[in-house]
């Protein structure tokens, strides 16, 4: 399941320049998450490292992406792919 960021969002910047696939971009009115990038660190770290920095926690997953821990490693291996070519 990829993260989302709720209306909580206090505009703080830490999260965006964590996100190892660039997954983070600044809304119109918050920051926001592209699914399509969104692995929750899959393949990265062991947590997510948005998650980790937000200090008010507005970051939980996302109910209309859920995704299983396999395929969030498919997606991890092809955004990582992209990037190498």
């Amino acid at each position: 399941m990829a993260l989302m960021i709720t209306d909580e969002c206090i505009n703080c910047d830490v999260c965006e320049p964590e996100c190892p696939n660039d997954a983070i971009y600044q809304g119109i009115d918050i920051y926001e998450i592209n699914p399509k990038l969104c692995t929750e660190c899959v393949g990265h770290f062991e947590t997510p490292q948005c998650v980790e920095v937000c200090p008010i926690a507005c970051i939980p997953l996302n109910p209309k992406s859920i995704e299983s821990k396999e395929q969030l490693l498919r997606k991890y291996k092809l955004l990582t792919e992209s990037k190498r070519n």
